[in-house]
């Protein structure tokens, strides 16, 4: 029975575990990600929650990693990243890795990473086209093709969040762009374009009341602004989402990451977006929610690490 380790490695935490060839994941561990001391230190952590759970586990024969940022996975090299891994961009993620564990390593990203979880044993299994929408903090995505991530000529395919929407026109966008459908549908816009209706401060965490998380149980119990503001919020996601169904015909339209757990307030006004927008032909195209949560990252690693030394 061939074992993997699995590492899925964020701005915030770094989860880590040991993955047997039928998907069962055997030890696993979640550390904060030390971003601010620098790649290295991302690095040697990774390293040693790998070897902790060697210690523990016994043997691995290759670790895959899912990556936050923009990752060559040819090169095993960060193209890009955002400011929550300062300069992870331009590390060599698959060699200093492997320099660092002595067993071939393969990398992508965390969102591929994601999708090939859920297309192994997760609600996508056994398809081979699925687009996944990954719909959190920001909105990402992964179009696989015949079992395969669709990774673009530069690794940069699955920024579904930088589709421009007619509900986002005129809204800036983390980017640097603007009428981008993250600027309304992600679940900081979506909180924030509450607390401007509800005439609260915007931006704070759910703790205080006005983050997502309780947005959604005020919709859930009635309150008009915020059903409005997940209503608008889904609706621009699936206009979205619908015209890429044209474009791509997958076989299913898999929806993961925070957002999506905002409960049939959001979900009833997303699927009646996809089904308007999509092609006759195509509206009947499944959209549902991943099963693997957290695990289907490492999942993917782990498939990414099977097939390295297959």
């Amino acid at each position: 029975m061939t074992v993997v380790a699995a590492l899925d490695i964020g701005g915030t935490k770094t989860a880590a575990a040991l993955v047997d060839e039928n998907g069962r994941l055997l030890h696993r561990r979640t550390a904060p990600t030390p971003a601010a001391a620098g790649p290295a230190a991302v690095l040697d952590a990774a390293a040693a929650a790998v070897a902790e759970l060697a210690a523990e586990g016994g043997p691995y024969a290759a670790v895959g990693v899912g990556s936050a940022g923009v990752i060559d996975a040819a090169a095993g090299t960060v193209l890009s990243a955002t400011a929550a891994l300062p300069g992870w961009t331009g590390t060599a993620l698959r060699d200093e890795l492997g320099r660092r564990l002595g067993v071939p390593v393969a990398v992508d990203n965390d969102v591929h990473a994601h999708a090939l979880g859920e297309t192994w044993r997760g609600a996508a299994a056994g398809r081979a086209h699925v687009l996944l929408v990954a719909a959190g903090t920001g909105i990402g995505g992964s179009l696989i093709l015949g079992g395969r991530p669709h990774r673009g000529a530069r690794s940069a395919a699955g920024h579904l969040g930088h589709l421009p929407v007619p509900y986002a026109a005129g809204r800036p966008c983390a980017c640097g762009g603007t009428g981008h459908a993250e600027a309304v549908a992600a679940g900081p816009a979506m909180a924030a374009e509450y607390g401007r209706r509800a005439g609260e401060a915007a931006g704070e965490d759910p703790a205080t009341g006005r983050g997502l998380a309780v947005v959604a149980e005020r919709a859930a119990a009635g309150d008009a602004v915020a059903v409005a503001v997940l209503t608008e919020g889904a609706a621009a996601l699936g206009e979205a989402v619908g015209g890429l169904v044209n474009a791509l015909d997958p076989e299913l339209v898999l929806v993961t990451g925070g957002v999506s757990r905002c409960g049939p307030v959001w979900w009833r006004p997303l699927r009646a977006a996809i089904t308007a927008t999509a092609l006759p032909l195509l509206s009947d195209v499944p959209v549902v929610p991943g099963e693997l949560g957290d695990d289907a990252a490492l999942l993917g690693a782990a498939r990414l690490a099977l097939e390295a030394v297959a």
